[in-house]
């Protein structure tokens, strides 16, 4: 960059500087001022009248003049004007002129003094003149320069309120749209080629792409061009990327705007934007509407617990879903919409017709993570060590900006160590960095505390190691990281299906750390409150989402269409409710005794641990196989480009993203 800069410098080619309005306005009023403040007196040294009446008395004055009844001009004599007195007077006048007038003074409109001062003036033989000047024009200049000042602080008051929208924007453009337009050349830089994975979104938004560019190819056989597509997924994942791409392939005039941009004070001007923004779309169709975080003025209506709380944004709502699909006619825009809470979309917006289609952006896969880490490693120095595909396997349920914010990590630490190029491990401490947060190796432990610590990570890794279908291991620490005393790192496998056996080994796993100071000290600590957070949604979940539990039987309660968001009352009775909780603390308690046994027969393979970790802090895959041995549930791994299994559907159960950590986290009271 710094480069690019003494180039551009050396040609000449330097960035020109926009030309700021204001400065006109700031020399405008400057003039006013000036004109204001200026000496209409012709730059005469005023004096007073007991200074005249001594000049006459010497001799000096040689003519006076009075001026609109109201000032007197003195003229003095060309060889008075060498007198010391005139000399110290006129001395910083570089206006006076030997042929005056010199020196003026206020009489005010009193005919009297007018008449006396005339008198004695003609006893000294000194000529004088009546000038009744007329200041009409000075009157008119002053009231113009009065006009301009409030008409240029109206101006600038309004621009000051409207911002870009010109003067007065806010008030008298407030129901305008709010978009931003990409047309005639403009565009967002970006194509397909630059959004690496979601093969299958990129596929459904090309055809709408391709749909604007050669229309003759789908109604020649009857298609119509969809109306709307919704982009739904996790947060970080690509969505808007996705639109960017969009906004730069078509060759249409495309609008982009959030949400919010609807959301005003005003009631009615939610509505109005929208009118005024299809309005924009009908005018230059073919073209493309692009709402970012639809929800914001998309929520079901009839859904606040306050009354009248909602209605502007139903209102919103209500134009928004007559413009996209009503009785006028709405050919040639496309709109598309983006959200992580499809959910609580109104089901009149997610119909066919008004959006056609939902694209599902989900987590990239493995192989996706590879294609995501090549497009983020490209600007960075890499050491010819790095293994992409090493990358993209240690970060399972990474979306595309964590990968992103891993590497822009990675090249951060390794600037901080002064290193020539990023390394394997800089990336590694990038992981660990946003998962685990900032590690604080000063902070204040007892050495209690420390071995208790030690021991419960040292519990996490033995039952790990020891059940068939616990996350694989990666690392365990004891130096505290964020919020965390400690952690323990692990590898989730990329499942689409977990069975009844797999969740109970993690939660068995998950309460190895209680269980370990259980048996070592007795006692149990507040350490374990992320894994207790953990295992209970994960029993609740087996019991009352996934049908795993006998006793419940084949039953859900989970409602995915997301409409009992409000509901007073629960789905099932108390009675069920009492054997929903007496079967969680079942499931709890049997796998912490499970923990608690496998941590008893292995007890000084777990001391062996423990002390290992108090010793390096960091102990890694390699040190557990010194103490344990091989791990004999070690699974294959997936080949990067091998073909996929498609699932049901079913929502997993692993950790919602990144890494899993099982910590020993300070309480919260």
């Amino acid at each position: 960059m710094e480069n690019n800069e003494k180039n551009r410098n050396e040609r000449g080619d330097r960035p020109k500087r926009s030309f700021n309005f204001y400065w006109i306005y700031g020399v405008i009023v400057v003039l006013i001022l000036g004109m204001g403040l200026f000496n209409f007196s012709g730059g005469l040294v005023r004096i007073d009248i007991s200074d005249y009446d001594r000049f006459l008395k010497a001799g000096d004055v040689q003519r006076i003049a009075i001026v609109s009844n109201e000032s007197v001009q003195v003229t003095i004599k060309k060889d008075s004007l060498k007198k010391e007195v005139h000399q110290k007077k006129l001395s910083g006048n570089v206006s006076a002129s030997d042929t005056g007038p010199q020196y003026t003074f206020y009489i005010g409109n009193a005919p009297q003094m007018q008449q006396q001062l005339v008198e004695e003036a003609r006893q000294h033989d000194v000529d004088v003149r009546i000038d009744p000047q007329n200041d009409m024009g000075k009157e008119i200049l002053q009231w113009v320069m009065f006009i301009g000042v409030v008409v240029l602080v109206w101006v600038f008051m309004m621009r000051r309120i409207g911002g870009p929208s010109g003067p007065g924007g806010q008030i008298f453009n407030i129901g305008k749209s709010r978009a931003q337009v990409f047309e005639g050349g403009k565009s967002t830089n970006i194509t397909f080629n630059d959004v690496a994975g979601l093969d299958e979104a990129k596929e459904e938004l090309q055809e709408i792409v391709d749909f604007l560019k050669n229309p003759k190819k789908y109604t020649d056989l009857g298609a119509k061009i969809p109306k709307g597509a919704l982009l739904v997924g996790p947060p970080g994942t690509g969505k808007t990327l996705l639109a960017k791409a969009v906004a730069g392939e078509a060759q249409v005039p495309f609008f982009s705007l959030s949400g919010s941009d609807f959301v005003e004070m005003f009631v009615g001007v939610g509505a109005s934007r929208v009118r005024d923004l299809f309005k924009q779309a009908k005018e230059k169709a073919p073209s493309i509407i692009f709402i970012d975080e639809i929800d914001a003025i998309g929520r079901a209506r009839g859904r606040s617990i306050s009354m009248g709380a909602n209605d502007e944004r139903e209102n919103t709502l209500n134009q928004l879903l007559t413009e996209m699909d009503g009785f006028g006619t709405n050919s040639g825009v496309i709109l598309l919409g983006a959200t992580n809470r499809a959910d609580v979309l109104d089901r009149a917006l997610m119909r066919p017709g008004r959006f056609d289609r939902q694209i599902f952006v989900d987590m990239p896969d493995l192989n996706e993570r590879v294609a995501i880490f090549k497009v983020h490693l490209k600007p960075l120095k890499l050491d010819i060590a790095v293994d992409v595909e090493f990358l993209a396997r240690q970060t399972p349920g990474f979306s595309g900006a964590d990968i992103a914010n891993i590497c822009n990590e990675a090249a951060l630490i390794a600037a901080r160590k002064k290193k020539q190029s990023v390394d394997k491990q800089d990336f590694l401490d990038a992981v660990d960095r946003v998962i685990g947060g900032l590690e604080k190796k000063n902070k204040i432990i007892t050495l209690e505390e420390k071995r208790a610590i030690a021991y419960h990570e040292a519990g996490h890794a033995t039952v790990s190691w020891l059940v068939e279908h616990a996350s694989p291991l990666v690392k365990v620490t004891i130096v505290p990281r964020g919020r965390s005393l400690g952690a323990a790192w692990y590898l989730p496998d990329e499942r689409h299906l977990t069975t009844t056996e797999q969740m109970l080994d993690e939660i068995c796993a998950a309460l190895g750390g209680r269980a370990a100071e259980d048996i070592m000290y007795g006692k149990v600590s507040t350490g374990a409150l992320s894994d207790l957070e953990k295992v209970t949604k994960q029993a609740y979940a087996m019991v009352t989402v996934y049908g795993l539990n006998k006793k419940v039987g084949n039953i859900s309660f989970y409602d995915s269409s997301g409409q009992t968001e409000y509901a007073f009352s629960k789905p099932y009775s108390e009675r069920t409710a009492q054997t929903i909780d007496e079967e969680v603390s079942g499931i709890v308690e049997g796998q912490y005794a499970r923990a608690k046994r496998i941590l008893t027969e292995n007890k000084d393979k777990l001391t062996a641990l423990a002390t290992q970790l108090l010793e390096k802090e960091v102990i890694f895959k390699e040190d557990l196989e010194k103490i344990f041995g091989e791990r004999p549930f070690t699974k294959e791994e997936a080949p990067i480009n091998g073909a996929r299994t498609n699932g049901n559907g079913a929502p997993s159960t692993g950790e919602p993203s990144g890494t899993s950590t099982e910590g020993s986290t300070t309480s919260i009271a």
